[in-house]
Order: C-alpha cells, then structure tokens, then sequence
C-alpha cells in the first residue's frame, strides 16, 4: 500500500521532530520544508495528500503559501499556528484551508484532524449516490466530482465540494451548524461555526449568478438549506 504523504511547512526545529517522529512511527511519509520557499517544487516531486502549514515561516509569508498551494492544488490544508485571532483564522480559511490548529497543539488531535481532512479531501468510490443531480443550470456528478454550469466546469476545493455535496444529499432540509460540521467536517468542529460561513460564502461565489435566485439560503440562527430555483 502507498504510503500516505504529508508536507510539513513548519521552521521551528522542535515542532518538526515531533510531528515528523510521530506521523512516520504510523506509517505516513514526511517531507519537510522549513522555509516555505521550495513548496511548490516539494509538491511536484511528492504529491502530498496533506500539507501542515505554520504562517509564521522566516523567508516568506504563511498566507501566500496558503493561496499558492490552494492555486495549484486540491491537497488537503491545513494550518498549523500560533496565531490564534478570528481574523487570521476565517482569512486562511478563505484562502482555502480545510482546517486550522492552534498552537500549542497534541498530536492526538493533529492526528484527528489529519484523518477528517483527508476524509473530505478523497475519492469514496465505495459510496452508492446518484449519478448526477440538476439544480437550475448547475449540474452535480456525484460520481465523477465534477460541477457544471451549461457544459463549463466550475472548480472547487475539496472541502468546498464536500459540503455542496451534503447539500445536495439534503436537498430543501434545514441544516444546522453543528449538523454541517459534525457530517462534513467530523465529529469535535460543532462549535467551529466560522468554518461554515466561509465555506457558504465560498459556494456561493462559486455557483450563485448575480440577479438570479440564491442556490443556498440562510435561516437566521438556524442554518442554511439548498433550495431549487423556481421552475427547475
């Protein structure tokens, strides 16, 4: 069986040991980068499954590499820092995170979150879901992880597509928060609401079209449905 491999974006020595020891005595395989100036090309050689992402790196910024990575790739994200504000949070997360850790952290939940994130960010081919579902113009192929608007490929990040496709799964039914974040993101996220605003808005700017019905619609202080639009 392939290993599973893991990018370490991480310049304190200590942090490296200890993720790098921990994650290989389970059978992943680390590559490290403790500037952040070689990830691209780490990337490229390696292909990683997941990238471990501290922001306060010493030759660049943690953010940039967010959105290069995200640019170029749908590995899983996910960021690893001290920086605790909810500013630096939902502004990693827009850059298209799938996740962010506190510092200092366990490797019991760094491992936790590891394996959600990799639940959203693969390929179920076990899953028996319908083939392809319209809404309006869109269209959904739960099979192939393809979204379409009139024949032209809409693109999306994993966790992006995790969540439309629990929407679609759940079509017109009110979802609370913590029901988003417990089946999309996994058991111990259901107080992380900010991840669900983000990831909404997110959709939306990807699939909605200015003038016409909205695709998701927000119950205040309730949650969010996917709703049809008339006459589809």
């Amino acid at each position: 069986m392939t290993q599973t491999c893991v990018l370490v974006v991480e310049d304190d020595p200590n942090i490296v040991d200890l993720v790098r020891s921990n994650l290989m005595a389970r059978g992943y395989f680390v590559v490290v980068s403790t500037t952040g100036l070689d990830v691209v090309e780490l990337m490229e050689e390696h292909e990683p499954s997941i990238v471990l992402l501290d922001l306060m790196l010493p030759n660049t910024d943690g953010f940039d590499v967010c959105r290069e990575v995200r640019q170029r790739s749908d590995v899983g994200v996910i960021v690893v820092s001290a920086r605790t504000s909810e500013a630096d949070k939902v502004r990693a997360l827009n850059l298209g995170a799938d996740d962010y850790l506190t510092k200092p952290f366990g490797i019991d939940e760094l491992l936790a979150r590891m394996v959600a994130t990799l639940r959203r960010t693969r390929i179920h081919v076990d899953e028996p879901v319908a083939s392809v579902v319209m809404i309006g113009a869109l269209s959904v192929d739960l099979e192939a992880k393809l979204v379409t608007r009139n024949d032209e490929r809409i693109q999306l990040t994993p966790t992006e597509y995790a969540l439309l496709r629990y929407f679609v799964l759940n079509p017109d039914a009110l979802l609370s928060y913590e029901q988003i974040l417990r089946d999309v993101w996994g058991r111990g996220y259901e107080n992380s609401r900010e991840y669900v605003r983000v990831y909404v808005g997110r959709l939306r700017n990807k699939l909605e079209v200015e003038g016409q019905e909205p695709l998701i619609v927000t119950e205040p202080r309730a949650g969010y449905r996917l709703v049809h639009p008339t006459g589809s």
